[in-house]
């Protein structure tokens, strides 16, 4: 609620997960419709479709995207294919 009261109405949700995922953001939207979230922490590609399906939710984040091992041997081609895939999502 203070996020909204300094005039801010989109924010990051972490640990959207554990904090009670798309069940809660889908509760919460009912009061505050008009706040957007990008939620992330125990967002996968499986279940980024049922957060993204969410009129509340405009994106979603994971560290899916960027493999450590993916990142230490600068293997760039695979972290421009999980981007690829999770923007079919």
């Amino acid at each position: 609620m203070a996020v909204l009261e300094s005039g801010l109405n989109a924010m990051k949700f972490f640990p959207a997960g554990p904090a009670g995922g798309a069940p809660y953001l889908a509760a919460i939207g009912a009061p505050i419709p008009h706040v957007q979230f990008c939620p992330t922490g125990g967002v996968s590609p499986a279940s980024a479709p049922e957060y993204l399906a969410l009129p509340n939710v405009s994106c979603v984040g994971g560290s899916w995207l960027t493999p450590k091992a993916a990142i230490e041997a600068e293997d760039w081609a695979v972290v421009a294919e999980l981007a690829r895939e999770a923007a079919r999502l």
